[in-house]
């Protein structure tokens, strides 16, 4: 019964930034094991990044550097702050739990 929202998505311009935000609206306890997925047509869905604990978070090495995941336990929040995207980077990104995507996703597409 886990419900999240997801939102940020957007075209940007290679280089360009995004802020992609997921609500956890039903079902989560805790941020920890939440992280962000994301699929791109005729691929295999990718973790991207991982709260892990309040003491790390694990990113995939296609984004290390550019990407930065932070959360708010609290308000059952998880954010993924993407900078200087590239057109590799585009796909319909998803908030998961423990690797499972529970909600629709936001597409992330990067172009001219």
């Amino acid at each position: 019964q886990v419900q999240v929202v997801e939102s940020g998505g957007g075209l940007v311009q290679p280089g360009g930034s995004l802020r992609l935000s997921c609500t956890a609206v039903k079902g989560i306890e805790s941020i920890y094991g939440m992280g962000w997925s994301r699929q791109a047509p005729g691929k295999q869905l990718e973790r991207v990044a991982s709260l892990v604990s309040p003491q790390r978070a694990d990113y995939a090495d296609s984004v290390k550097g550019r990407f930065t995941i932070s959360g708010d336990n609290a308000k059952k929040t998880i954010d993924l702050q993407m900078i200087n995207l590239k057109p590799e980077d585009s796909a319909v990104y998803y908030c998961t739990k423990f690797g499972r995507p529970w909600g629709q996703g936001t597409q992330v597409t990067v172009s001219s």
